[in-house]
């Protein structure tokens, strides 16, 4: 069973591709095999759609609050709302969002899912900093396109699994609240270098709430720690979550370690 991790993009290009780790487990150690990178949201969902066998984390939310989807008076059955949701233009998606931020008390704007608190993660209806709705606006449709099965969520191929990850859970585990990564070149500091380090020691030694031992070439090790972006880290920490599902689903959990959840909502694995 090959493991799949992904740093989803919702605008790949070639400067800041898709990035897929791959690699499998066996006895507590998670193999990091390779690093793929996809400059476009076709050439990705190609990849999906080919017959394999794999459990893969994939860091983009899967699913947007009941609260705003009930205030919005969207359809609140998952794939009629995914359905509605992939209609829409980003422009109107920002618009109806932002009007729905407007008319709520200040410290209140957003609408949370129930898995966002206990993950850290951004609710799944911001836009900006990160653009995680655009995110599900472009990467649920190729997940569903492609046929693969999200447990709890959409019945599909059961050899290609999906499953909702966020490197920031096991990152702030390990490095609290310090920065090891960004996109802005003027931010690739010396102290973001050692974080990105100190976290890949501690993935080395399995020393995070999923109990798993990274192990990878020299090479890859180098690649995930000199990548000031964090792109190739982010994910090898979502191909970890992988990990950590399909040692579950061999447990004899049918729904690779998610605890019951909100079906339109979704749940990020190991939250």
């Amino acid at each position: 069973m090959q493991l799949l991790g992904c740093d989803f993009s919702s605008s790949p290009s070639r400067r800041k591709p898709i990035v897929l780790a791959q690699g499998k487990a066996t006895q507590g150690r998670v193999q990091l095999q390779a690093l793929h990178t996809f400059e476009t949201l076709e050439a990705f969902g190609h990849w999906l759609a080919q017959p394999a066998d794999w459990v893969g984390g994939f860091d983009l939310p899967f699913g947007l609050s009941r609260e705003l989807v009930q205030a919005l008076g969207w359809p609140t059955d998952w794939a009629a709302c995914m359905d509605h949701y992939a209609a829409l233009e980003r422009a109107q998606i920002r618009l109806q969002f932002a009007a729905f931020c407007d008319a709520r008390p200040v410290g209140g704007k957003f609408a949370h899912r129930a898995t966002d608190r206990p993950a850290g993660s951004s609710p799944s209806m911001k836009w900006v900093n990160p653009p995680v709705a655009y995110m599900l606006h472009a990467g649920v449709p190729l997940l569903r396109n492609a046929g693969v099965h999200l447990p709890g969520l959409c019945e599909g191929d059961r050899r290609r699994v999906a499953l909702e990850a966020y490197p920031g859970l096991l990152a702030r585990e390990v490095l609290g609240s310090r920065s090891y990564k960004s996109d802005d070149k003027a931010k690739h500091t010396p102290e973001r270098l050692l974080a990105r380090r100190e976290l890949l020691s501690a993935l080395e030694r399995g020393q995070t709430r999923l109990h798993l031992r990274l192990v990878a070439s020299h090479a890859l090790l180098n690649r995930l720690a000199e990548d000031a972006s964090g792109d190739a880290l982010d994910a090898t920490l979502c191909l970890m979550q992988a990990a950590w599902a399909q040692a579950q689903h061999e447990a004899g959990h049918a729904q690779y370690g998610l605890p019951s959840f909100d079906p339109l909502e979704g749940w990020i694995i190991t939250a």
